[in-house]
């Protein structure tokens, strides 16, 4: 730095600028005294090229990137604030006890508070700061100061108690993928509130209660009705602002009761809990009628867009979103928008919806009932709380529902009789490891789509590796068959069974891996005929290990249950045996997936399908990367890259004239359909496998007559009728 500059930072330090004195915008304290280092920053940036950054000499990549940026409001966490302290937001009347001395302004202005306290527990809920949403309430961060203000401090009281609920249960379910954030509390105050809360709304609640009895009465009989002061002091609007207030502290009264009915042991609370999520949709409509009363007198200033965060549309009282910039972690604050009210209660509406599709759930439901309806579960999108309530519901002091233990949930999933749910095997280390892998399992499918994929294709290595420590003592003892005892007979045979299902389990979990692809959006149009073809493999090897445990539980099955077959019926019940209805379903699968793999070889082959090479990788090089964590696990074993090639590489549309895939699975949809009647969800998908058969079976029809006759003719394919079964559509240019 030069002499004129290093004078300049001199004068900087000594709060000087050109050798005349410069007044402190901040005045000085005891042991301190402020100084403007404008010209200091100035000069050293006059100086510095672009990307260069002045450090220390121990000044690391770590460091580099918590670096904060002076003077960039997204970086500089105190260039964005109003308020240094909330003691100095509360001194400067930003969060007066009371709102106002006017009774009606107040009451609006309580009202605003409750509704915006609602689209920020909303914005908390979908993955911010609790600190810069929630939080953001000056009212909450003093909870003594609206002591005197009893309709506001119960208000603060329950949702402050309603936060250390959630914080609790997401905590415990460890599924706060979303954002790392989510449960941090930073020392906000949640220690402290409890059941007591309700006690002091319930007061309240039936104070106002009264005042809207009273104000509904006529004149004559409100004398009855002595020592009780209206809620504001225009009689015109006391009705209204009554039913407003109320149906929002049953609201929060409900919601609460609905979170701490969840947490009860192995799902006790869970008939009660459906009882307060009815009362909390009712009051949330009702809070949705609320509009119109709330807009009805012009206070303040409206907000007319659509990113209102109150029903009456005007700013509430007591909020700073920066107050707490330096509590929300130790990197730059986030940028964050407070979902609109209408937004807020559309989010509640669909949690409570998606709570109580949890609480329905059938406790004695097998684990291949649970898995199922996970995966049917999660196509509704549901956000980070409900799934955390699914995930501690479901796993309770290491058992299922906290009574079932995870052996006894793999030898019934298994198909092995009730009676061996208790055998000594199951203390052996390599079955206690696989208690854990379907605990964890139960744990990753609570999780959203993107980290479920992920961690899913880790695990498929840790369940291919279970199979290889059971298969080998099961193969040691095979070698010694002639001198088993009764009881290592026994044990060969939950072996046997177990090892089967631990592979058909390995399958399952290959074959979500590939589904959620699509739901991900992470194939293209071109990569689409590898990832069928995989997914038929899969598929076939999951068909085969399922019949294979069914045939066995059926050869294991007492006499006097196979006894009761009618005479004549043998041919029907052989049939049963071999193709049962959920390996039906299955191969409905299978069908889609390997005439949607000939089909799109076909196009490639033929070069119907418009699509230019990638410039970055091969088709080999996307096949390793799209199923690498599959190949690794050997699922399927001796599958590659290689014999995908030679499997569709001779594909013609004149060779598919001979067979249609797509009628196979039309025809077997429709015959599977009427063994499941009381399973809506396979009944639906059911009905979509058929929608997509049908319209592939068509084009199919459409491309063997016309596709090398008529160049104009053009296929593409989208996800109308599945998610992840394409439909082709095949247009003229």
């Amino acid at each position: 730095m030069d002499e004129r500059r290093a004078e300049a930072a001199a004068a900087a330090a000594m709060g000087r600028h050109d050798g005349h004195p410069r007044p402190a915008s901040i005045p000085s304290g005891d042991g301190s005294v402020w100084a403007d280092v404008s010209p200091l920053l100035e000069a050293a940036c006059a100086d510095l090229q672009e990307g260069e950054l002045i450090h220390g000499d121990n000044f690391n990549l770590f460091a580099a990137m918590s670096a904060l940026e002076i003077m960039d409001p997204k970086m500089d966490s105190g260039m964005v604030c109003r308020y240094y302290s909330v003691d100095e937001a509360i001194e400067n009347g930003a969060a007066p006890v009371p709102i106002s001395f006017d009774k009606t302004v107040d009451v609006q202005c309580t009202i605003d508070i409750m509704d915006h306290l609602l689209a920020c527990e909303g914005t908390w809920h979908k993955g911010h700061s609790l600190a810069q949403t929630v939080f953001s309430c000056i009212y909450l961060l003093r909870p003594e100061r609206t002591s005197s203000h009893a309709l506001l401090h119960s208000y603060c009281r329950i949702i402050r108690a309603t936060c250390k609920a959630v914080v609790s249960v997401v905590s415990d379910a460890r599924t706060h993928e979303e954002e790392d954030l989510f449960t941090m509390s930073y020392g906000l105050p949640l220690i402290g509130e409890d059941e007591k809360c309700l006690s002091m709304l319930n007061a309240v609640e039936e104070t106002i209660a009264r005042q809207l009895r009273a104000c509904k009465a006529p004149s004559s009989g409100r004398k009855v009705i002595e020592d009780l002061e209206p809620l504001q002091n225009n009689p015109a609007l006391e009705e209204g602002y009554c039913k407003a207030i109320l149906c929002r502290l049953r609201f929060r009264k409900h919601f609460y009761h609905v979170l701490m009915c969840l947490k009860r042991p192995q799902g006790r609370g869970l008939q009660l809990a459906r009882k307060h999520i009815s009362s909390c949709l009712s009051e949330l409509e009702i809070i949705r009628k609320s509009t119109e009363v709330l807009r009805s007198n012009d206070y303040g200033t409206h907000n007319s867009g659509e990113d209102k965060t109150t029903a009456s549309g005007r700013q509430p009282v007591g909020f700073d979103a920066s107050i707490n910039t330096r509590l929300s972690a130790p990197t730059p604050p986030r940028s964050i928008k407070i979902l609109s009210w209408s937004e807020a209660v559309d989010y509640f509406v669909k949690l409570l919806h998606d709570l109580d599709i949890i609480c329905s759930f059938s406790l004695d439901a097998s684990l291949e009932g649970i898995l199922q309806f996970m995966v049917q579960f999660q196509k509704s999108h549901p956000d980070l709380v409900s799934r955390a309530h699914l995930q501690t519901l479901l796993i309770q002091d290491g058992k299922l529902y906290g009574r079932d233990s995870i052996f006894a949930v793999i030898t019934k999933a298994a198909g092995l009789p009730e009676i061996l749910r208790n055998h000594d095997i199951q203390n052996g280390e390599c079955l206690v490891q696989l208690g854990q892998l379907v605990i964890n399992l139960l744990k990753i499918l609570s999780t959203n789509a993107a980290w479920q994929r992920r961690k899913l294709g880790k695990i498929l290595q840790d369940w291919r590796v279970i199979h290889i420590q059971l298969e080998l003592p099961f193969r040691q003892e095979m070698g010694e068959e002639s001198g088993l005892s009764a009881d290592q007979s026994g044990r060969q045979d939950i072996l046997r069974q177990i090892l089967v299902w631990v592979e058909e389990q390995t399958f399952w979990i290959a074959s979500r891996f590939l589904m959620l692809g699509f739901e991900l959006e992470l194939y293209s149009p071109g990569e689409y005929c590898m990832v069928y073809w995989y997914i038929y493999v899969v598929l076939i090897k999951l068909a085969e290990r399922m019949h294979h445990k069914m045939s066995f539980t059926n050869a294991t099955e007492p006499a006097k249950t196979r006894g009761k077959k009618k005479k004549g019926s043998t041919k029907d019940t052989s049939r049963d045996i071999q193709m049962p209805a959920s390996v039906l379903f299955l191969q409905s699968y299978i069908c889609l997936a390997e005439g949607l793999t000939m089909m799109l070889a076909a196009l490639r082959n033929e070069r119907m399908l418009s699509q230019s090479p990638s410039p970055f990788n091969s088709d080999h090089e996307r096949f390793i990367q799209h199923f690498e964590l599959l190949q690794k696990a050997g699922v399927p074993d001796h599958i590659s890259y290689q014999s995908f090639e030679e499997s569709t590489k001779n594909v013609r549309f004149s060779t598919l004239v001979m067979y249609n895939y797509f009628k196979d699975a039309q025809r077997i949809a429709k015959e599977v359909k009427n063994s499941f009647p009381n399973d809506p969800d396979r009944q639906s998908e059911l009905r979509r496998v058929e929608q997509v058969a049908e319209h592939n079976s068509i084009a199919l029809t459409v491309l063997c007559r016309l596709g090398s006759l008529d160049p104009s003719l053009k296929v593409s394919f989208d996800f109308s009728h599945h998610p992840y079964f394409a439909t082709a559509v095949v247009k003229r240019s």
